[in-house]
């Protein structure tokens, strides 16, 4: 347990170090000016990052673009709710939120397969879905490394207690952890004008309980079954995390689920009912047991 505490707050270090040296360099892009008579000047351009889960003129541009230059036919029975997403945006419901509500159900999915069939175990499926729309918010890098911040303390909290010989019942000691967590939070949220990291400056508040809601699930597999099954659940589920934090990005996917949301949404349940049918071998099974199957 000590091992996996400091191997945690060691991470966290060197992920974090990493993560702020290089944040000033890529803020400011050099564009040399030739002159002939004039010594070249570097004039700063600033980089724009297109982030789905904010509000901002670079997320919400191309989306309202691709959906001003689509032309829809008759309301039914094919474009009804191409109709309702034109109507949600023109009322003021970004595209955006619509574009992340359209995603969420092709990530269930793809969390759904690769427990069914790929056979990686997590967290249930709320808990992946929610932590790679916090991946997708402030960075996988970041993500990370403020979950093994959360899992350190709590682990070093519930360490303590034990040491101590202090006995609390289940929720009080969960509200303990979670003060602990908060204070911890709250330093590296204060050490930000040393750090100089825009992702930790523009961390959200949702994205921060998220991540304490899986250190909570990673605590309570501590204290009912071992710290090897809590790890290595908790390893699936950054892992499943980060799959569908890679379709969240996908640029053309988005594009396509907002301009045919009804061919979205049927495949997808239809997809998820063909794979409810599904009752085989899992991969990780099949090579687990390969010997025993060729024999």
């Amino acid at each position: 347990m000590r091992k996996l505490l400091i191997l945690c707050l060691v991470t966290f270090v060197l992920v974090l170090v990493a993560v702020s040296e290089p944040g000033v360099s890529r803020a400011i892009k050099p564009t040399i000016v030739p002159s002939p008579s004039i010594v070249p000047t570097l004039t700063p351009t600033p980089v724009t990052v297109s982030d789905l889960t904010q509000k901002t003129p670079q997320t919400l541009g191309p989306l309202e673009e691709i959906l001003a230059k689509q032309k829809l036919g008759s309301v039914w029975p094919a474009n009804p709710i191409k109709y309702a997403v034109r109507g949600a945006v023109a009322a003021g419901v970004p595209a955006n939120t619509i574009v992340l509500l359209l995603l969420l159900p092709i990530v269930a999915f793809i969390i759904a397969v690769t427990r069914n069939v790929v056979g990686i175990r997590g967290f249930g499926i709320f808990l992946p879905a929610a932590l790679s729309v916090v991946f997708l918010a402030i960075g996988p890098i970041l993500g990370i490394s403020l979950f093994l911040l959360i899992m350190a303390i709590s682990t070093l909290v519930r360490l303590t207690l034990r040491k101590l010989g202090v006995k609390l019942q289940y929720l009080p000691r969960m509200a303990l952890i979670f003060w602990a967590v908060v204070i911890g939070v709250l330093g590296v949220l204060f050490a930000a004008p040393l750090i100089k990291s825009p992702a930790l400056t523009n961390v959200s508040i949702f994205a921060v309980l998220i991540l304490i809601l899986l250190a909570e699930d990673f605590t309570r597999v501590q204290l009912g079954k071992s710290v090897r099954t809590a790890v290595s659940l908790t390893s699936e589920t950054l892992i499943i995390a980060l799959v569908s934090y890679l379709f969240l990005t996908l640029k053309p996917l988005q594009n396509y689920i907002l301009l045919n949301p009804e061919i979205t949404l049927l495949a997808v349940g239809i997809l998820d009912f063909a794979l409810a049918k599904y009752s085989g071998l899992r991969l990780m099974e099949i090579w687990r047991f390969r010997k025993l199957i060729r024999n």
